[in-house]
């Protein structure tokens, strides 16, 4: 085994995977100009509007800076329920290697779809949309080497 690992993700790795897909992408920086744009009317219209509209006001300043950031992580927490806590986790010239307390898996590199750097982690995708998180404390000083290996397992 290259490369062997405990497997452990929490809620806020995929929050801030998540995060940085939305906010590095064109819905991003739709929702960064909402949000720009309804500070500007609650700060010019605050002092002549009712309650009512100052609550609506509030309200669309909070969906892209706390209540979408919220909806994000309790997904990302329900989520996380599902993944098995005894995972391991191995890297081998023939594949990636799962071993939970009730079951093996092996995936061979032609499977994996691709692999990516994001700050404090490595995402190795098995779909376009599912994968695994190798999170910078896992890897240690071995985090470029890790990727360099991947990255020719998977271009082969």
């Amino acid at each position: 085994m290259k490369y062997k690992f405990i497997y452990e993700t929490k809620a806020f790795d995929l929050w801030k995977l998540s995060m940085y897909g939305v906010y590095g992408s064109m819905v991003g920086i739709l929702n960064i100009i909402f949000t720009v744009a309804m500070v500007l009317l609650t700060t010019k219209f605050w002092g002549e509007v009712n309650i009512f509209i100052k609550i609506l006001l509030v309200m669309a300043v909070s969906l892209f800076t706390i209540i979408q950031p919220a909806a994000v992580y309790m997904r990302a927490k329900s989520h996380v329920a599902t993944v098995p806590h005894d995972m391991e986790i191995g890297f081998d010239d023939n594949g990636i290697y799962i071993k939970t307390k009730n079951e093996n898996s092996e995936l061979k590199w032609n499977t994996i779809k691709g692999v990516f750097k994001k700050q404090n982690m490595i995402v190795i995708l098995t779909t376009n949309k599912h994968g695994f998180i190798i999170k910078d404390n896992m890897l240690g000083t071995e985090k470029e080497d890790f990727y360099k290996y991947v990255v020719s397992k998977i271009n082969k």
